[in-house]
């Protein structure tokens, strides 16, 4: 590495936001640049540690952090950015949305503060787009083979760029108005601000990517004109079926599933019209059900809405703030974490249980629960029980259901194919991402269940393998080797 010894001389800085008080005001991204002497001392961080666990246990990608790391460094910016896009179809989205999990398995973290991993990846993207270094790649040739990919969300995306490149001719449906998927409608523009898909998008027209909107296959495409037209149909739908919690009360007015009142405000702000009911936290008091990242996006977003009061319940144990036995380097670990929503205002609460959801006039007014505690039972699993005397009523005008996703919608496209699916709903795929329908694969969340962006980018990679494997017999395009982590 070029300078051995900074990781021992050099402190890790993370990316500087907006004060609170300003950020609030506003739907836009509120970080702040850093400077490029800034940010090449924390990629000088990196060690020459031998096995770089980042890239090779964390990144579901695959990316050879340590590498760019290095060029970065040095000053060879885009030296960096080409070797970030062998590994990473999106690296401005997951620079800005992914957990960072290799910065958990970080060698640098056995006893200090791991490498700014992802702010130094989006640092050297946005660099590339600056620069002009980031440029349509269209194939070389063309094999006049066509493709269908069902979904642009983060797989569909990175699965028909991939496939495009290999010269297929590649033709995406999206069910929306807008592509994009859950980053379009499910992240808040604070987050991930709409013209950086946009520009990537482009990049994917001026490859040759076909794109069709407000089309949902299997209804106003049918099953029997997909695989007559099309030598490979990719499913990349996502796993659209929300959590929900069936308790007295759920059908009251006021009480939404987290990814409605999201895709609503997203809407919004983007200018477009907005489907009733209108759901809206100004002057509210708001209940979040769920302690996850789309929580934390419920939270950012009603506080920014200007609601009143805003309350973030979780039926899980308040993690620890560090490591214990039960979850030792490199793993992922189960810590408590805090983004910056969690910075702007709200209460948390762990350890409790929604029982009820009542309400005047049809619209919910309180909201009903006990504490619980979590016991593990004779086979070892852990069950939350009932504690006696915490019962309490909060009063609420708005409820936000983030509870996660299940499966993905079985009517229309999946049951019409025949596909088989896994015992938790998704669909059920063979080693190379082929599902029981000859000709048709899946990659992403339908076949996974819910998890990361990057993972799901991974999927779409090594989906897009296979496929031209499928069509060809061989392929160049490069294998996602950790995208089942």
């Amino acid at each position: 590495m070029g300078k051995p010894d900074a990781f021992l001389e050099i402190k890790r800085q993370n990316c500087y936001y907006q004060p609170v008080s300003q950020r609030l005001g506003h739907f836009r991204e509120f970080r702040l640049e850093m400077s490029e002497e800034e940010l090449r001392r924390q990629a000088a961080r990196c060690m020459d540690c031998g096995v770089p666990f980042c890239h090779a246990y964390g990144c579901p990608l695959g990316n050879v952090i340590p590498e760019w790391n290095d060029l970065m460094y040095r000053g060879r910016w885009r030296e960096a950015c080409d070797l970030l896009h062998l590994t990473n179809n999106f690296p401005e989205i997951t620079g800005r949305v992914c957990p960072a999990l290799c910065e958990a398995s970080c060698t640098l973290g056995l006893n200090d503060q791991p490498v700014t991993v992802r702010q130094n990846e989006l640092a050297i993207v946005e660099r590339g787009w600056i620069e002009g270094w980031i440029r349509p790649e269209p194939p070389e040739h063309e094999t006049g083979r066509r493709v269908a990919v069902i979904g642009s969300g983060p797989a569909g995306l990175a699965a028909a760029q991939q496939i495009r490149r290999a010269g297929h001719r590649v033709t995406l449906f999206e069910k929306s108005d807008r592509l994009g998927g859950i980053l379009r409608y499910g992240i808040p523009d604070f987050k991930l601000e709409k013209r950086i898909l946009d520009r990537r998008l482009a990049q994917m027209k001026a490859e040759g990517v076909f794109f069709e909107t407000d089309v949902t296959a299997g209804r106003d495409i049918s099953t029997a004109y997909l695989l007559k037209r099309y030598e490979a149909v990719c499913l990349c739908l996502g796993a659209g079926v929300a959590r929900d919690l069936p308790v007295p009360g759920r059908e009251l007015a006021g009480v939404y599933q987290a990814l409605d009142y999201l895709q609503q405000q997203n809407r919004r702000v983007a200018g477009l019209p907005l489907e009733p009911p209108e759901i809206n936290a100004a002057g509210l008091r708001v209940v979040i059900i769920g302690g996850g990242d789309t929580g934390a996006d419920c939270l950012g977003t009603a506080l920014r809405q200007g609601a009143l009061s805003v309350h973030q319940l979780e039926i899980l144990p308040r993690p620890p703030l560090t490591r214990d036995q039960s979850m030792p380097w490199p793993l992922w670990p189960n810590i408590l974490r805090g983004g910056p929503a969690h910075e702007e205002g709200g209460e948390r609460r762990w350890c409790v249980a929604t029982t009820e959801f009542s309400g005047e006039g049809g619209r919910v007014r309180r909201l009903h629960g006990n504490e619980v505690q979590w016991r593990r039972d004779d086979q070892g699993r852990m069950s939350p029980i009932e504690m006696p005397g915490t019962d309490f009523t909060m009063d609420v005008d708005l409820v936000f259901l983030a509870m996660g996703f299940v499966q993905p919608e079985h009517d229309g496209l999946l049951d019409d194919l025949g596909v088989d699916y896994d015992p938790r709903g998704n669909v059920k795929v063979e080693p190379d991402m082929m599902t029981s329908r000859p000709k048709v694969f899946a990659a992403g969340d339908v076949a996974t269940g819910a998890w990361l962006v990057a993972r799901a980018i991974a999927a779409g990679r090594r989906l897009a393998r296979q496929v031209d494997i499928y069509l060809t017999g061989d392929s160049t395009l490069p294998d996602a080797p950790w995208s089942e982590r």
